[in-house]
């Protein structure tokens, strides 16, 4: 069991009215053959890999001729396009997805729009700082990696609480991803030296951008000798399963729990409809250590466990 001591953070549930909520109305689509042809087009044009772009992008078209997409509601089409989209290479990241609010226009929009309101629901991604027995210190960063020009502060404000303590556990258990500046962001606190930490290959332009910790932090760093260890599971994904394993590859952490989902490429978003956002990777994670990514097969464990027993199991070898 866990001996909290101090530095906790926790949220008040408010008894629920007794009338169910009411069943939210099915959105309309009237022009399926537009929302597939324009998701069509968005796949060929970006997707990371051109040859799987164009094998899907027919087979969606093939799909529409057959009727398959013959649905009333933008959801049950989302469901269907989006299976239909992974089933050759299972890309996690490669979807139509349903929003039930309007999906605001311009790339990337709707994702940054989900994401500020889970930014401001959840105390800037750090729901939870708290020191556990043993001079151990636990950082819990969910939902998200929030874009760094939103989340630097709180993240510097938690990070600079943690450096003091003897061992840090990084919860990840529950982190879906976010900004690889982030990731850069708090790798930089865990690390002594200036350190490259994953080179990005984008399709736009044939080109490879690296990302390198900072060579300063606002605050103390917790630093590149003390034990660390991260807490990942099978909703770990995308930026946080980069952050675990830029850390694992460097050797510098060990990571404890179960496999994470095994998503290594960034997307984009383009709507194509008021309620549906063609989500599409536009690039693939090149590791410095180990010349390859997570994609397909998740971050691996070092201690597998399961998700729920991570805690218990990363403190227990910590003070053992």
């Amino acid at each position: 069991m866990i001996d909290s001591l101090a530095m906790t953070t926790t949220t008040t549930t408010q008894p629920s009215d007794s009338a169910a909520a009411p069943t939210p109305t099915p959105v309309p689509v009237t022009d399926v053959p537009a929302v597939v042809d324009e998701t069509a087009r968005l796949l060929t044009e970006h997707y990371v890999f051109p040859d799987v772009a164009e094998q899907l992008a027919a087979l969606l078209r093939r799909r529409l001729s057959e009727g398959a997409y013959d649905v009333p509601t933008a959801e049950e089409l989302g469901a269907l396009v989006t299976a239909d989209l992974q089933s050759l290479n299972g890309d996690l990241h490669l979807r139509l997805a349903y929003h039930p609010e309007k999906v605001p226009q311009g790339r990337g929009e709707a994702a940054l729009a989900k994401m500020r309101r889970e930014f401001e629901a959840s105390l800037g991604g750090v729901p939870r700082v708290q020191l556990l027995t043993g001079g151990t210190a636990l950082l819990e960063l969910a939902p998200a990696l929030f874009p760094l020009e939103w989340s630097a502060e709180p993240l510097s404000a938690a990070l600079t609480l943690v450096a003091r303590a003897d061992a840090l556990i990084l919860d990840l258990r529950g982190n879906r991803g976010g900004d690889p500046d982030t990731v850069a962001f708090v790798c930089s606190h865990l690390l002594d030296e200036r350190t490259h930490l994953n080179t990005m290959y984008a399709r736009e332009g044939d080109r490879y951008d690296q990302s390198w910790t900072q060579p300063h932090v606002p605050g103390p760093r917790f630093g590149g000798s003390k034990p660390l260890h991260v807490l990942t599971g099978p909703d770990t994904f995308s930026a946080a399963e980069e952050l675990a394993y830029d850390l694992q590859q460097l050797g510098r952490a060990a990571l404890v729990g179960e496999p994470t989902r095994g998503g290594a490429h960034p997307r984009e978003g383009w709507t194509v409809h008021p309620n549906l956002e063609a989500t599409i990777p536009v690039g693939r994670a090149i590791n410095p250590v180990s010349g390859t990514n997570w994609e397909g097969t998740g971050v691996l464990p070092d201690v597998p466990c399961e998700a729920g027993e991570a805690l218990d199991r990363s403190l227990a070898l910590l003070h053992d």
